[in-house]
């Protein structure tokens, strides 16, 4: 079996406009200053509280329970109404039920997200048969701690060199070096090429049509679907 991770904010849904809001919620909470918007974008990936941390710096660590709470509260509360409905990048949906029709993969999910946060992906765009595991901050430290990535392995019993890790950041990259499974790198997310490619990627690819060829060369797996 292979085991083909996905991360989730900036590689299966373009997720900015909402977590920029939701940290706007957060500085206002703290009664600080929200930093420019590729600043804010950068720290995509993190756990919410480290994400916080990063941006304030260390005049305001202290800050950063507080700021990561009303985060919270806010995307529970819009979620209720209705809002923050995060679109999948085009060629996401194809791509996965691709991959899930293969009878010799396994889809998982390594996200900075919490797992409320997951299921609520899933339920709006109807993804709940398709990741057999799911890592989130919950349970694990923050990207790019391995931790997710090997708990993964263990729930699927897949080994290393038959897991692969997709996300758009550096962090994701360097998670999935650090746990000893290949990383493949897309450009549409958050992080650039060059950084992608200085965190340890083996491959970058621009878009989901690239997909399949790249697990290919990566993984060697028969490319006709079973």
């Amino acid at each position: 079996m292979y085991l083909i991770i996905f991360d989730v904010d900036g590689t299966l849904v373009d997720s900015q406009n909402t977590i920029l809001h939701g940290l706007q919620v957060g500085f206002e909470a703290a009664g600080l200053p929200m930093p420019d918007r590729q600043t804010a974008l950068s720290i995509v990936g993190r756990s919410l509280e480290e994400a916080f941390r990063d941006l304030v710096g260390p005049d305001h660590l202290e800050k950063a329970p507080l700021m990561a709470e009303a985060y919270r509260q806010s995307k529970i509360s819009r979620r209720g109404q209705g809002l923050d409905i995060d679109p999948l990048y085009p060629g996401a949906r194809e791509a996965i039920d691709r991959l899930h029709a293969r009878d010799e993969v396994l889809l998982g999910i390594a996200t900075g997200k919490a797992m409320r946060g997951v299921r609520h992906m899933q339920e709006t765009h109807d993804l709940h048969d398709r990741f057999v595991t799911i890592q989130t901050a919950d349970t694990s430290p923050s990207k790019p701690h391995p931790d997710m990535i090997l708990q993964a392995m263990s729930e699927t019993g897949v080994e290393p060199a038959r897991t692969l890790m997709i996300g758009d950041t550096g962090f994701d990259m360097a998670m999935a070096k650090a746990a000893g499974v290949h990383a493949l790198g897309v450009t549409w997310g958050y992080h650039d090429h060059a950084r992608l490619a200085a965190e340890g990627a083996d491959k970058i690819i621009h878009s989901f049509d690239e997909l399949e060829r790249a697990l290919s060369d990566i993984l060697k797996y028969d490319k006709e679907t079973v």
